[in-house]
């Protein structure tokens, strides 16, 4: 599946809640599901009721759209969670957290995630000391992301980590704004999400 291109705001407005896909906006009066809070489409403010699966569906597109992840992608996180001791649905949620994209955004140096994933590939931050420039990476405890150097000079960096002195992170990264760099100490527990999800209904639609 092609990543998606289209109008961020038609995906809030289709799950019907805000993703925060658009940084700032999502907060002020702009954001489009504010102002037509109806599903895209010319038929969209008389779609019926959602029934069991469409339910399940759109749980699962609505986590997958909020971490800005593909479909073959979120299955194999999926495969993976399910692997591991535990509850699968946390496990999912926290495999999606600590994607290297994510650590990015939660440290407070994007507004958005699509902007965390542009900055990672255009190699702003090392992993452990070393490069890294693939958003997918999933970070490990003990893991340390940090800002290049040679990155601060730019105005739109500057400006990002200004507002990263502002973040609270959560408390599963040890975040150092003055170092712009942030070490993972925890595994990401379900508390520490603070999206709305319903894990369960994405365990059930794979498990059909």
């Amino acid at each position: 599946m092609a990543r998606y291109t289209g109008p961020s705001c038609k995906l809030c407005r289709r799950e019907g809640k805000k993703l925060f896909l658009k940084g700032d906006r999502c907060l002020s009066d702009k954001c489009a599901l504010d102002r037509r809070a109806t599903v895209p489409g010319q038929h969209g403010a008389g779609r019926k009721s959602v029934k069991e699966y469409g339910q399940h569906l759109r749980e699962k597109q609505t986590a997958r759209r909020y971490y800005g992840v593909q479909e073959k992608q979120f299955k194999k996180y999926y495969v993976a969670a399910d692997k591991k001791e535990g509850i699968t649905g946390e496990n999912l949620l926290s495999l999606l957290e600590r994607r290297f994209d994510n650590v990015v955004y939660r440290m407070g140096l994007a507004s958005s995630r699509k902007e965390a994933r542009q900055l990672v590939r255009h190699a702003h931050f090392t992993l452990n000391g070393k490069k890294a420039d693939i958003p997918s990476i999933i970070l490990k405890v003990g893991d340390v992301v940090a800002l290049k150097d040679k990155s601060r000079s730019s105005e739109k960096i500057k400006g990002l980590m200004e507002n990263m002195a502002n973040t609270t992170a959560p408390k599963w990264l040890d975040l150092n704004a003055e170092a712009a760099s942030a070490k993972v100490i925890a595994i990401p527990a379900r508390d520490d999400v603070d999206f709305d999800f319903n894990e369960q209904l994405i365990v059930e639609f794979y498990s059909k």
